[in-house]
């Protein structure tokens, strides 16, 4: 994919019940992996509930040798807003074409924008694991990811450190720019 490159990240749950999805554009690759850009006023949709988004964020695609297994997915929220870090343990995702894939398997580690860090969605894990049948290694694979980003977010490494998101927002606005003034004839 190239810079700016439309693409579409689609999260389910267990069992392939649909949960959200939304468009984001292509920013880049580092060694985290990949980057992309969502817009403030980018559209977020889940069965039975939508939004639209009220800052720019920049979202996260980790690489399969990104710590905690690469089964999660980050978001970062421009500052402002009470969100700065959200990061879902999903499966790892995967890519079709211009397209993110990934189960939400409920654990979610968040940082607030006053630095607080909780896990949230606990209860919800403990639910699904018996409602929707998460298998053993699915389980394991939620908890070690999720113990692995608590810690990383805890000790502000990277990429949960505001300095390698900030350098993907600058990516995102210089996309949003205006293109210059338009010539006179």
């Amino acid at each position: 994919m190239d810079l700016g490159d439309p693409l579409r990240v689609a999260m389910t749950k267990w069992g392939g019940h649909r949960h959200w999805e939304f468009d984001a554009l292509y920013l880049g690759r580092d060694r985290y992996g990949d980057w992309l850009g969502i817009p403030a006023g980018t559209p977020m949709a889940r069965p039975g509930a939508s939004f639209v988004t009220e800052t720019d964020q920049v979202g996260l695609v980790p690489t399969a040798r990104s710590g905690g297994g690469g089964a999660w997915l980050a978001t970062f929220h421009a500052p402002g807003y009470h969100v700065a870090t959200y990061v879902d343990m999903t499966t790892v995702p995967t890519w079709d074409g211009a397209r993110v894939d990934a189960v939400d398997l409920d654990l979610d580690v968040i940082r607030g924008d006053a630095g607080d860090v909780v896990v949230d969605d606990e209860d919800e894990f403990a639910e699904h694991q018996v409602s929707l049948g998460y298998p053993p290694e699915v389980v394991s694979l939620a908890e070690a990811s999720c113990a692995w980003v608590l810690e990383t977010v805890l000790e502000e490494r990277a990429p949960f450190d505001g300095d390698t998101s900030d350098g993907w927002f600058s990516v995102l606005s210089g996309l949003a720019a205006p293109a210059g003034p338009t010539p006179r004839e």
